[in-house]
């Protein structure tokens, strides 16, 4: 029996959405150093016909309708229209994520793939999820840990007592930025440990450090405690200018999990250690993603991640800025008034 082929169209063509290395060059990055990309995602699917793509940008259009194939848009509007699409990824700056969401709920998209982090403020994630519940869509963010099998076997290990009792997770990476790296870290944090964060007390990185993504955004960097549903403490030291080692530790009472990509690390204080190496080279994150996303097309059960999980990551990072404006006071979960509404001016 053939299976259905779902058309798809991406919403913002630059590094992550269309392996564009022109755009990776002004940020300063690889194309080849990423965890996939939605063009390579999408079209590298055999159930996903891509279609089309959207940028303003006239040279990333270009570039894209001569790696892809297909024609580029201009306005996300006009394509939407102009397409009958099943799967629309959303590869934008972060503060235009709520718009184009709504819209493709709307406008009857059954699934919308969004990068991270999920919105702007609180409030908007709220309202994104909210439409993609009243259409019946399905709103997949892009934290990839939450598809590489290593970490859903780490998840059940420790969910199963595999390391004993969880007594404490550290968490450290060398480019400040809590809103774009900080949020995959933060939600592997929390699927890995099965725990949501209860409170923050933070304080962010006064060293005021260039975003990559221009003078528009600041994402800084910092340090902090978060506490975990159950007492459990997480330690982060994110500075802006650090120089160590990006790094998970998930600590137990009879032993320790370090990850950080996608390979893992165990070791017993009886001494035994274990290792699971990487799966990268079967498949990226993002590839594993539309596969579970075209399998939820075509109705086979729930999808593994619901978006709530991504809206709450959000609020713990903006929960570390309004820790950081009360003076490292500890700052509880949900956040309350008008804190929903505070500005992560995250690219």
């Amino acid at each position: 029996m053939n299976q259905p082929t779902y058309r798809a169209g991406i919403i913002g063509l630059g590094f992550i959405g269309a392996a564009d290395q022109t755009s990776g060059d002004a940020l300063g990055q690889q194309v080849e150093n990423l965890d996939g990309t939605h063009l390579g995602a999408l079209a590298g699917n055999p159930r996903v016909q891509l279609v089309a793509g959207s940028s303003r940008d006239p040279g990333r259009r270009s570039r894209f309708e001569e790696r892809a194939g297909v024609p580029g848009y201009a306005d996300w509007r006009e394509m939407i229209a102009a397409q009958s699409l099943d799967l629309v990824s959303v590869a934008t700056y972060t503060p235009v994520h709520e718009e184009i969401t709504v819209a493709c709920a709307r406008g009857g998209i059954r699934a919308i793939y969004c990068e991270k982090p999920l919105a702007s403020r609180v409030a908007e994630g709220e309202r994104m999820l909210r439409a993609c519940r009243e259409s019946g869509s399905l709103l997949a963010v892009n934290h990839n840990r939450r598809f590489h099998p290593n970490y859903r076997r780490l998840r059940d290990l420790i969910g199963e007592s595999g390391l004993g009792e969880l007594t404490s997770v550290n968490v450290q990476w060398s480019s400040g930025r809590l809103g774009n790296v900080g949020t995959h870290l933060f939600d592997a944090i929390c699927m890995v440990t099965g725990r949501r964060v209860e409170a923050v007390s933070a304080t962010l990185d006064p060293a005021g450090k260039p975003d990559c993504r221009g003078p528009a955004f600041q994402d800084p960097g910092g340090w902090g405690l978060m506490r975990l549903e159950g007492g459990v403490m997480v330690s982060v030291d994110a500075s802006d200018y650090a120089r160590v080692p990006m790094s998970l530790t998930f600590n137990g009472s009879e032993g320790r999990a370090l990850t950080g990509g996608d390979g893992v690390n165990l070791e017993y204080w009886d001494g035994r250690q274990e290792q699971w190496p990487s799966l990268r080279n079967e498949a990226s994150g993002m590839d594993r993603a539309v596969q579970e996303i075209a399998a939820w097309l075509d109705g086979r059960g729930p999808f593994a991640y619901d978006a709530e999980e991504a809206l709450h990551v959000l609020e713990s990072i903006v929960a570390f800025h309004v820790s950081h404006d009360r003076s490292g006071a500890w700052t509880e979960l949900p956040l309350q008034g008008e804190d929903r509404n505070r500005l992560l001016n995250s690219g």
